[in-house]
């Protein structure tokens, strides 16, 4: 299952239906190396998604259950933060809401090799939330 950016594994996850509007598809997938998010049948992935998956192959700051699904549809978006930051502020709130500390993530997240700055988009998620 790589990445179609990057061909770095990637982990596929089913999207709740509260999430689906942020999402590519009702199946996604999130990069292992780069946090792109893209449709699971992008990736290679055909048949089912795990409702509840590990996205510890990510990174260990990854919350479970839904506000890790929320989460990294988050970081999906924030290759660009201008164009997404209403899908970026929803995600974040409803990963709170689902008992995630979104800042506490952001903050823990070690991703060197994101598609974007990590550093900047933190900064400017503290600015902008």
């Amino acid at each position: 299952m790589p990445c179609p950016h990057c061909d770095a594994d990637v982990v596929a996850f089913a999207v709740p239906p509260a999430l689906r509007e942020h999402a590519p598809a009702d199946a996604a997938a999130i990069c292992t190396r780069c946090l792109r998010v893209v449709a699971a049948d992008e990736a290679g992935i055909a048949g089912g998604v795990p409702d509840d998956p590990d996205f510890s192959e990510v990174d260990p700051a990854f919350p479970s259950g839904e506000a890790g699904v929320a989460l990294a549809l988050c970081c999906g978006k924030l290759e660009s933060f201008a164009l997404n930051r209403a899908s970026i502020e929803a995600l974040i709130d409803h990963a709170e809401g689902a008992g995630a500390d979104a800042f506490a993530f952001f903050d823990r997240l070690d991703a060197p090799e994101a598609a974007f700055d990590l550093d900047r988009r933190r900064a400017a998620l503290y600015d902008a939330i």
